[in-house]
């Protein structure tokens, strides 16, 4: 008796064991691996009828989340440089930056991004096929040395401040310049969002001028498409005084089916008194998305360029970007 007593009371004991088990929960994973490739597949048509695959960009990387509202991050950039063959590619440290979030509060230190016009890439969403306007005609750099802040006050105002060398990632510090920038955004009514933003960097060079960026956007997005329009304005382009860019950029995207999207963007940039007139553009894109699985997207596009040089032609190109990343 005594012995069916001491097994009936082991079996009781093993379910015992065995329902507590499935009661502890299991810690998600605080760390996660970033990565992420951009590539296209282009040809050209008219004088230039260059085509073929080209590998853009990757970023590899990782973000770990620790303590106290307290998250560490590190990514390499692994892209294109003007200053080799464009069969090599150069790694960069994109992002080594420490973050701290307490409450309403966010505070970003190191090697961070930028504010410039991280809020316009990220409603654009299309990164991986064309850069945002700023970006794209390098009005500023997406990422660079130094610290930001950023807080929310109520659901429909947030508002920060970045500090940076002003040279970018891919450049140490030269001078003693700094990049100082001011950003608010406002959300009126759900969906709908304003973005305002003010940037001065300075020059510590002797005959060069202060650079000093201007940018307003406004943007609507909710289930089924986005809309977005943005005017920038920088004053003494390369710290030249009097050299001045303008520039807006419109686009929308339509969701027409569970995995596909359309999109279309039209840029138009121009200088003051014509200084940058071989450069000065506008362009247009049109093209569908197709989300192949949770990390893969195939985006094939028509673009078109229209120099506003006298004499220069329009130019075109049909792409197939792709995209796969963690």
């Amino acid at each position: 008796m005594k012995r069916k007593n001491l097994i009936a009371a082991a079996i009781f004991a093993c379910i015992g064991i065995s329902a507590n088990a499935q009661d502890v929960k299991v810690e998600e994973p605080k760390g996660k691996a970033i990565v992420q490739t951009f590539g296209n597949f282009n040809v050209n048509f008219g004088a230039n009828n260059n085509r073929g695959f080209d590998l853009e960009r990757t970023y590899l990387g990782y973000e770990y989340k620790l303590d106290n509202g307290l998250s560490i991050k590190s990514v390499m950039d692994i892209g294109k440089s003007g200053d080799v063959s464009d069969m090599q590619r150069i790694a960069y440290i994109k992002n080594a930056m420490l973050s701290w979030k307490k409450g309403n509060m966010t505070l970003n230190g190191g090697l961070i991004s930028t504010t410039q016009f991280n809020f316009q890439e990220k409603f654009w969403g299309y990164r991986y096929i064309m850069k945002s306007f700023q970006d794209q005609y390098k009005f500023g750099s997406s990422a660079d040395l130094g610290m930001s802040v950023a807080y929310k006050f109520a659901n429909w105002i947030s508002a920060d401040a970045i500090v940076v060398n002003g040279e970018g990632y891919k450049k140490i510090q030269k001078d003693n310049g700094l990049n100082y920038g001011l950003g608010v955004t406002l959300t009126p009514v759900k969906g709908f969002q304003v973005r305002l933003y003010s940037g001065l960097n300075t020059s510590a060079e002797e005959g060069k001028e202060d650079i000093i960026n201007m940018a307003a956007f406004a943007g609507y997005k909710n289930d089924k498409f986005t809309v977005g329009a943005e005017y920038n304005y920088m004053m003494n382009a390369s710290y030249k005084s009097g050299m001045n860019q303008y520039g807006y950029s419109l686009f929308a995207s339509m969701k027409v089916a569970k995995d596909t999207e359309l999109y279309a963007r039209f840029d138009d940039l121009y200088s003051n008194d014509e200084w940058n007139i071989a450069k000065d553009e506008q362009a247009a894109i049109v093209g569908a998305q197709f989300k192949l699985g949770k990390n893969v997207k195939l985006a094939p596009n028509f673009r078109m360029a229209m120099p506003k040089a006298e004499g220069s032609d329009n130019t075109y190109a049909a792409y197939v970007n792709f995209y796969f990343g963690l």
